[in-house]
């Protein structure tokens, strides 16, 4: 049997957001796993190469069942250091998450995720995924009209938020009186360092509104993803109200922030790394392969939503104990140099294979074909558009999101009109 390794814990500040890739590398040649506490006061055990968390998504030690994470968040999160001196010694985290909206899919476990996953898949099929693309190119066209009203614009702000939010929101045939709303309901869900207040009141307003949205389209079904949760039935099997309001948002979270997160970063790294774009805008052809090439440099979901152990699991002669939290970094395995040749090198014809830019195992998104047409349309018709796009400020005054399981851009200032 392993000895049990000891550890020294690593808090992370504000630098490791921002300086993510330089921190993960670093770890990565450290060893297989360490225990760190997240810039936000999460403690996990943060696993950072290719193998190991392939290993860890597959494993049935490993959980990922909404209200016991919320208890092992709680647990594991007790603020008494320094740069958490608002909280008292002794006090816990406390998420502010409804059960309704922590118990997904994306945060349960077999047997129950099994039958929560076959319903989803049913509801959001390829097809209703693919039947979208009229609209986002619409849309897309719209958006980029607005951006020539400024010689500079926030890329993200004016073009990476609304176009997964107006698609998800197509998607449940959601009223556009009520968009903004639900956008700043998921991005305050979503991020880190929020207001615990805060949180709550938009745990409580999301579960609200889901739940009107799901009880109107009872009385008056129509031809929305929502309308088709209330008609499925797998032998006998349905989902239930509150398993509906679990699903709005896990689909609003993972396939709207997140998406927002790809074609800000894509962008980025694509202006950052002028030899790149030039190839795509040589070869528009290039980009669907060019895709999966920017996620895997810089995924959005840089760390796997939280999971934990249900027993002892040894990681490379590293010992994690029972009820533990855990953090698989698919930004790190993305950059494994035992898996990907030059894995610091953005390069658009790559062709990468075996990412984890969209999870691993039982939990692989389900949203990939949605997600993959916004950001290939979203780019190729970006880039044909603004052949002059270029940041408006030098590359290191860009700031990222403070955020434990998410990377992506705080703000994308560009230009799109020619030099003087």
């Amino acid at each position: 049997m392993p000895e049990e390794v000891t550890q020294t814990i690593e808090e992370l500040g504000e630098d490791f957001v921002q300086r993510q890739a330089h921190y993960l590398r670093r770890f990565r040649g450290e060893g297989p796993v360490h225990e760190v506490i997240f810039p936000h006061g999460a403690k996990v055990w943060l696993v950072t190469r290719y193998a190991d968390c392939k290993m860890l998504a597959l494993d049935p030690r490993v959980g990922k069942d909404g209200r016991r994470l919320n208890e092992m968040y709680a647990k594991h999160s007790t603020l008494s250091s320094p740069m958490h001196s608002t909280r008292d010694e002794d006090e816990e985290a406390e998420p502010g998450f409804d059960d309704e909206l922590a118990a997904h899919v994306l945060n349960s476990d077999p047997p129950n995720h099994t039958r929560l996953r076959k319903l989803a898949i049913k509801a959001v099929t390829p097809a209703r995924q693919e039947a979208l693309r009229p609209k986002v190119e619409v849309a897309v066209e719209r958006l980029l009209d607005k951006l020539e009203e400024a010689p500079v614009v926030d890329l993200l702000a004016e073009f990476a938020w609304p176009l997964p939010l107006g698609t998800i929101c197509d998607l449940f045939a959601m009223p556009e009186e009520d968009r903004e709303n639900f956008r700043k309901w998921s991005g305050t869900l979503t991020g880190a360092g929020q207001d615990p207040e805060e949180v709550a009141s938009a745990s409580k307003n999301m579960t609200e509104y889901a739940n009107s949205l799901i009880d109107a389209r009872r009385e008056s079904p129509g031809d929305d993803m929502i309308s088709e949760m209330l008609k499925m039935d797998i032998d006998g099997d349905q989902l239930t109200q509150s398993e509906m309001v679990g699903m709005i948002f896990i689909v609003v979270t993972a396939g709207h922030v997140t998406t927002v997160h790809s074609i800000g970063n894509g962008v980025f790294n694509l202006l950052t790394h002028p030899e790149e774009l030039e190839k795509l805008r040589n070869d528009p052809s290039l980009i669907p392969a060019a895709v999966d090439e920017l996620m895997r440099y810089d995924p959005a979901a840089s760390v796997g939503t939280f999971r934990f152990t249900k027993a002892e699991i040894e990681v490379g002669g590293v010992v994690i104990p029972k009820d533990q939290i855990l953090a698989l970094s698919w930004g790190s395995a993305n950059r494994d140099e035992t898996k990907f040749e030059d894995p610091d090198r953005l390069d658009v014809t790559r062709c990468p294979q075996g990412t984890f830019s969209f999870g691993h195992g039982v939990h692989y998104c389900i949203g990939i074909p949605m997600a993959k047409m916004q950001i290939e349309i979203a780019l190729e018709r970006l880039l044909a558009r603004y052949p002059h796009l270029r940041l408006a400020v030098p590359a290191d005054d860009v700031r990222w999101t403070s955020s434990a399981l998410l990377h992506g851009l705080a703000g994308l200032p560009v230009s799109v009109l020619p030099p003087d």
